[in-house]
């Protein structure tokens, strides 16, 4: 039963080969006009049925058209190989997490926590100012005495300020522009430059023809760069900056912390819906621009809260004592609260997406929701959690969820690592990194600043970095409003005043007060979406209306079509397999002259050793392996005890040239 199902089988594969060596035609001529004469592809038919004028228009027409169909095709191919996304708004309702509110104060520190550290940095700035305001008055670049008390002002130490200098530049002296703000000489000059007093009516001139550098220089001043500023107040904040980094940069963080506003003396009052809440119920964070900031719902310790209405009346409420008579003068210019309104586990970046609220106001900021889903690869550049970025995260320290924001400045600070060897007081460091100041990186303000001017790293950053495919921005409308009136200001600072200080006296005062409402507009909230533009659907449906429209064709035809490809190389596999065998049969041939042996002569050849072909070529006399020896006598050989052993050819031939002795 086996055996007859096996030889069955074999049958049927042996006809199935012949079939598929036969094929419609055993030439390419004869499978093209089999094909055209049964494919339902229009116009094929038509070539071969016609008379010789209609056939070449028939066969121009065939031609054109799938040259159509084909630029066609490759255009739709094209297009969704592109993977273009298509955006829908969907309107929903529903009731939603009330977001994360971070509020700051726009100034970081106590000043009077802080003036210790920041006593020098006042004096040079105080005695630069006066320098600069000096341009255009009598005697403007008088020497000034640095190192001894003149006129009941005090002693200043230039170390620090020759770190980090402020320049005059003279744009009446192209060859030596660069003017010390404190020892007056020129660059490359050697000498004090000194001036006759000007007339009044000159001094305005005067003024204007000097603007304000900052001078940056690698270490020992092999190198500098001068970067101009339009106004004398941004320099100067521009170098307060700078040298207050390098100072904090030196401050253990708990310091930091303590220098900064407590939540207990920062939130004055606080309420969400009907529930009263005070400070208690806010994280506390650090952040480098700000200070102390605190985070209320953040949802890091428990359930994100559930806003039950919308409106004013179930928002969060508070006020805040934003102390702005304890600023830093030269550190911070804007007085206020800063507050940004963000998902859940998030870190807030209030440089960049927060904004102000100012004092002695009442800010209303009411709130609507956008959510944003993006599609992933190949659609777009998105990631889900940042797994799959480069840049090493150096905000999962805080446990907060991936931003693109938190990618960059990762990514800043892994180039100014690379670049200046420390790392920016403003962003988290790596393990095993220190803050750049000047005592130990004297050169770290040239270098940052070059770093922050390169448009290639900046690109570099910017390429290396994905957006989140899901995201939830919140729409702020805001209102204000001069908050406390003058009728209830007194009764509202007192209450205030004792509820904090626990004193009869007013302590605060509307230059410090800041009252926020922040709360849902309306549930309705929007979905912004990403949908494939085309899918494999559209693909194929695309595809085939083109072929059918040019050519009349169906999915059937391109069937066809395959089989004639098929057939095509059968027909080119089986004229290879014959081209191979004639060539055997060719090389075969060149080893006979004449006819080749038959089986009978190999045979005998094999078991008679005396046996030779009988070939005629061979005549007596002719030089060959046996010349001048007489052919051997036919007949039967003589008895050979060995005959039964079988010897190769070689062995034989060598025997046939060794000369008797």
């Amino acid at each position: 039963m086996f055996t007859d199902s096996k030889m069955n089988l074999k049958r049927y594969f042996i006809r199935a080969l012949h079939r598929l060596q036969k094929g419609p035609g055993y030439t390419y001529k004869e499978l093209l006009v089999w094909y055209c004469d049964n494919t339902n592809t229009h116009g094929p038919k038509r070539i071969i049925r016609e008379g010789p004028k209609k056939k070449f228009i028939w066969f121009f027409l065939t031609l054109l058209f799938a040259s159509l169909v084909f630029w066609q095709w490759g255009i739709l191919i094209n297009t969704y190989l592109s993977y273009n996304v298509t955006s829908s708004l969907s309107i929903g309702f529903k009731t939603m997490k009330f977001p994360a509110v971070t509020v700051c104060n726009a100034n970081p520190f106590k000043y009077s926590k802080v003036k210790h550290l920041l006593k020098e940095m006042d004096k040079l700035i105080d005695a630069a100012l006066e320098r600069i305001l000096q341009c255009g008055q009598q005697d403007p670049f008088s020497p000034l005495a640095v190192n001894s008390s003149e006129n009941g002002s005090q002693v200043l130490d230039l170390q620090l300020w020759n770190q980090l200098p402020l320049v005059l530049i003279d744009e009446s002296h192209p060859d030596q522009p660069i003017i010390d703000i404190f020892t007056t000489n020129r660059t490359g000059a050697g000498t004090q430059h000194n001036s006759s007093s000007p007339s009044a009516s000159n001094s305005t001139a005067e003024a204007k023809k000097y603007k304000v550098a900052m001078k940056l220089c690698r270490e020992k001043g092999t190198s500098c760069v001068y970067k101009n500023f339009t106004s004398a107040a941004q320099a100067v904040m521009e170098w307060y900056v700078l040298q207050s980094t390098s100072i904090f940069a030196k401050v253990p963080l708990e310091q930091r912390k303590q220098m900064g506003y407590q939540a207990e003396d920062m939130i004055l009052a606080c309420l969400y819906g009907a529930e009263p809440c005070n400070h208690k119920n806010f994280t506390q964070i650090y952040h480098p621009d700000h200070g102390n900031c605190y985070i209320f719902n953040w949802g890091m310790d428990q359930e994100a809260l559930i806003s039950s209405n919308p409106g004013a009346e179930f928002g969060l409420k508070l006020i805040l004592d934003i102390s702005q008579h304890d600023y830093i003068p030269y550190l911070t210019s804007a007085a206020g609260a800063r507050l940004m309104l963000h998902e859940q586990k998030s870190f807030p970046f209030l440089k960049d997406q927060g904004i102000y609220a100012m004092s002695g106001t009442e800010t209303s900021i009411g709130v609507l929701v956008d959510e944003l889903e993006r599609m992933g690869y190949p659609y777009s550049d998105c990631t889900l959690n940042g797994t799959d970025v480069p840049i090493k995260n150096l905000y999962k320290g805080f446990n907060t969820s991936y931003s693109i924001q938190a990618c960059l400045r990762s990514c800043f600070q892994a180039q100014m690592v690379e670049n200046c060897e420390c790392g920016h007081y403003l962003f988290p460091l790596p393990k095993g990194v220190n803050y750049c100041n000047n005592d130990d990186n004297p050169d770290w303000a040239y270098c940052y600043s070059s770093l922050r001017s390169s448009i290639r790293h900046r690109q570099f950053c910017i390429d290396s970095c994905k957006e989140t495919c899901n995201d939830t921005q919140y729409k702020m409308t805001i209102s204000m409003a001069d908050w406390p009136s003058e009728a209830s200001e007194d009764w509202i600072f007192h209450i205030l005043s004792y509820e904090r200080d626990l004193s009869t006296n007013v302590t605060l005062d509307r230059h410090g007060i800041i009252k926020l409402n922040i709360y849902f507009q309306e549930y309705n909230y929007r979905t912004i979406s990403e949908s494939a533009a085309t899918t494999i659907v559209w693909l194929l449906s695309s595809l085939g209306g083109q072929f059918g429209f040019w050519m009349g064709g169906s999915v059937l035809c391109l069937i066809e079509f395959g089989e004639i490809i098929i057939d095509f190389l059968w027909i080119t596999i089986i004229n290879g397999i014959s081209w191979c065998k004639g060539l055997k049969q060719k090389r075969a041939q060149a080893h006979y002259p004449n006819a080749p042996p038959t089986v009978s002569e190999l045979v005998e050849a094999h078991i008679n050793l005396g046996f030779q072909y009988e070939d005629g070529s061979v005549t007596p006399g002719s030089d060959n392996c046996c010349s001048g020896r007489l052919p051997p006598e036919p007949g039967t050989p003589p008895p050979n005890y060995d005959s039964l052993r079988v010897q190769p050819l070689d062995v034989l031939e060598l025997g046939c040239d060794t000369e008797p002795e």
